[in-house]
């Protein structure tokens, strides 16, 4: 995990929120996926901080999630 860069170097990103948020506004997360690597970010905070993550282990995290 790293933390990403800054808030320039993404503005070019296609940044995509979970189809099981609400539109209430709640806790939710935005991904943005590069040949490498998947950008992810607080929905209410685009601004904010980022984390970047490898593509292998980014699938392990999403195969993890939907097992719960």
């Amino acid at each position: 995990m790293n933390a990403a860069a800054s808030a320039s170097d993404t503005t070019r990103f296609v940044w995509f929120k979970s189809s099981y948020s609400g539109g209430e506004g709640g806790e939710c997360v935005e991904v943005a996926v590069r040949p490498a690597t998947v950008h992810v970010r607080d929905s209410k905070d685009a601004r904010g901080a980022r984390l970047s993550f490898g593509s292998t282990p980014w699938a392990a995290f999403v195969d993890f999630a939907a097992g719960l």
